[in-house]
């Protein structure tokens, strides 16, 4: 089978409940559509923890390398070790879990040229507080690894998107399965993609 023209790919992104609380839905959207992504599937859900946790698809070596981590820095700030290493390495999970079950999130594919690297730019850093200005995550939230350590919970960061196109495609068919995603044309995929342009001057 040939490879898909570049023109559709496609990325995964789920508003997350924060972003649905605070009202920044369409801000969002909006800065997807001006670049020219087409959105072939949206909809309004609650999440299962089963399929967040397939989502993340974490291993029992992740596991136990970030828990070490967090042992260290525990030792280090000279808190007391109250498990194995393994389980704080599934807290992280644990934690993203029930956040992203608080409430409804709206997912969302879109399609495009560079969808997922377009999409990972205008998202922003992981952690807000370092995110740069003019990304969603540094103009919309100001939370940080740090206070969210602090307070035992997830960062909140108000998006998710796929790293690559092949955790795309992964997140995709986990979420959606089969179905979902909408063909149509976009009027303005014409001055993207044509090669010719042809029928712009009548």
């Amino acid at each position: 089978m040939p490879n898909p023209h570049p023109k559709h790919e496609r990325t995964f992104v789920l508003i997350k409940p924060d972003g649905v609380q605070r009202g920044l839905v369409g801000e969002v959207i909006r800065r997807f559509e001006r670049t020219g992504l087409k959105l072939v599937h949206i909809s309004l859900t609650v999440l299962d923890e089963k399929r967040i946790w397939d989502h993340y698809g974490k291993d029992d070596a992740w596991f136990l390398k970030k828990g070490t981590g967090i042992v260290a820095n525990r030792t280090e700030a000279g808190l007391p070790i109250e498990k194995e290493a393994i389980d704080y390495g599934k807290d992280i999970i644990g934690t993203n879990a029930k956040f992203m079950m608080s409430g409804p999130v709206i997912m969302m594919v879109w399609e495009g040229n560079q969808a997922v690297a377009v999409v990972k730019k205008l998202v922003g850093g992981t952690e807000p507080s370092t995110s740069d200005v003019g990304t969603i995550r540094g103009d919309f939230t100001i939370d940080s690894y740090a206070i969210s350590a602090v307070d035992d919970r997830a960062v909140r960061n108000l998006v998710h998107c796929s790293d690559a196109p092949a955790e795309a495609e992964r997140e995709i068919k986990l979420w959606l399965g089969d179905t979902g995603i909408l063909e149509y044309r976009l009027v303005g995929e014409q001055i993207l993609y044509d090669v010719n342009l042809d029928g712009i001057l009548e």
